[in-house]
């Protein structure tokens, strides 16, 4: 799914017009955007949560030049969904598998 039809469907079934929906998504996006960049993780209850993860320095191979190189610690995005919304896609996921059989 886009966000242009993320966009569409909140529109739909709440009757808010287009613009305002995709404005209010992209200041939702840049919201949690800043407060991750600034370390802070964004918690949105029987969703998830936006994290923060640090990975530590290690070593990686230029296969092209075959040498070592050093990856230096760093931070990336992460998301970890509610364990509500991760028990519904199980079950979902399990009916989808059990009608291919």
């Amino acid at each position: 799914m886009t966000k242009a039809e993320i966009v569409n469907d909140i529109a739909k079934n709440t009757g808010i017009e287009k613009v305002a929906v995709q404005a209010s998504i992209e200041a939702f996006m840049k919201t949690v955007k800043e407060s991750m960049v600034n370390g802070e993780n964004v918690y949105l209850r029987g969703f998830g949560t936006f994290v923060v993860k640090r990975r530590a320095e290690k070593l990686g191979r230029n296969i092209t030049a075959n040498t070592t190189v050093v990856i230096p610690a760093h931070y990336i995005p992460a998301f970890k969904p509610a364990k509500s919304f991760s028990s519904k896609m199980k079950k979902t996921v399990k009916k989808e598998k059990k009608g291919k059989n």
